[in-house]
């Protein structure tokens, strides 16, 4: 069975925007999420996310911004992945705090085409992990009125630093007050890639837009990093707190695109 297997009920297609063209793997009906794949790719329990966001009554649009389609996340290749140069490509910005990355522009084109095809009050968006912080950048588009940070691990350098910029932060405070945008953001407690002094950042930043969730260790299913780290994905449980936050991200993305 290839990797290609996981990915068998979706079509895939490739979007381009600026300087980046990327594949993007599309299942379901009704209005848009965007699932952004955490380290280290598209694997089957980010696919099985989307499935459910799917089943929910939506679109999911899954990007591949690194990584092989389908590989499981513990396959000895993924490993380099995560070690092969990622923090020396353009497209992410990885030790920088206060600013997002290049690749964010892509994404927010992706979220335009998608509102465009599929319509809707808006477009859900999730990052995770290495793409955690994107969510929160993409929402200086318009459409993009339902972002979910999961695990959010950049940059890596300052651990109480996130990795938008001003102007971005500045837009979803206005948006909050304008149009009631909320952020919602989830992490295992004690996660040393998502700390507390982090989330007090994304707190003290947005005010009253952010909604953290924060899981004890404890209700993680064993899995991946030596600490609890993937809430939606790796260390998804199927009861207690990871399951009820994996029912409340979708819930929130079909409250607010109009699902």
């Amino acid at each position: 069975m290839g990797y290609q297997q996981a990915l068998s009920e979706y079509e895939t297609s490739r979007f381009r925007h600026s300087r980046w063209t990327r594949d993007v793997y599309r299942r379901g009906s009704g209005p848009a999420v965007i699932v952004i794949h955490e380290m280290p790719g598209l694997h089957p329990e980010v696919i099985r996310f989307a499935d459910r966001v799917a089943e929910a009554g939506m679109t999911v649009f899954c990007p591949v911004l690194f990584g092989v389609p389908g590989r499981p996340a513990n396959h000895p290749g993924s490993l380099l992945t995560m070690l092969g140069g990622l923090c020396v490509r353009f497209e992410f910005n990885v030790w920088k705090s206060g600013k997002s990355s290049p690749i964010v522009d892509w994404l927010r084109a992706l979220a335009r085409h998608a509102h465009a095809e599929c319509g809707g009050k808006g477009v859900g968006a999730v990052g995770m992990c290495f793409t955690g912080g994107f969510a929160l950048a993409m929402v200086t588009e318009p459409s993009v009125v339902a972002p979910v940070l999961s695990q959010p691990s950049l940059p890596m350098r300052d651990k109480a630093a996130i990795d938008a910029g001003p102007d971005e932060i500045a837009c979803a405070r206005r948006r909050h007050a304008e149009e009631g945008l909320k952020v919602k953001g989830l992490r295992f407690k004690g996660d040393p890639f998502v700390t507390d002094a982090r989330f007090r950042t994304y707190a003290e930043a947005l005010g009253e837009a952010f909604e953290p969730t924060s899981i004890d260790p404890e209700h993680a299913k064993p899995g991946g990093l030596p600490h609890p780290h993937s809430v939606l994905t790796i260390n998804l449980r199927e009861d207690g707190p990871t399951k009820q936050a994996e029912q409340d991200v979708i819930a929130f993305f079909r409250e607010r695109t109009g699902a």
